[in-house]
């Protein structure tokens, strides 16, 4: 991928996952755009390097990933600067408040949603 292509998908994915949070949660923070630049962008490479692999192990493949930066970003954002982003603390089998199972059913299904745009993507403006 080229480097415009990488801005252009981190860019969608930003605004994307951060307009997601303002409409589900009704707040939001910027750094939850880098995040979720960075977790469309490393799905758009899942989609095109793994295509070999059948979609339920790139689904599966692209919650992990998702997962990993949540949790690090969350252990960074969170509990080391302290900005109380988010805390999944009330949920059932949490890990350090900031990532959970039920969350990663969220990315799962979600991952899919942005397989399909990233595919739409792909042929609408780098066919």
């Amino acid at each position: 991928m080229s480097g415009f292509k990488y801005f252009f998908l981190f860019f969608v994915g930003g605004i994307a996952y951060y307009l997601i949070e303002i409409i589900y949660r009704g707040i939001s923070h910027p750094a939850m755009m880098a995040l979720g630049g960075a977790c469309f962008v490393l799905i758009a490479v899942i989609n095109n390097r793994f295509r070999f692999l059948p979609i339920i192990i790139r689904l599966i493949l692209s919650t992990v990933i998702i997962t990993a930066l949540e949790f690090i970003a969350g252990c960074i954002l969170n509990l080391w600067l302290g900005l109380g982003i988010w805390s999944y603390s009330g949920m059932p089998f949490n890990v350090l408040g900031q990532i959970c199972p039920l969350y990663m059913g969220f990315w799962f299904l979600l991952s899919a949603v942005a397989f399909l745009l990233h595919n739409k993507m792909e042929q609408r403006f780098f066919g």
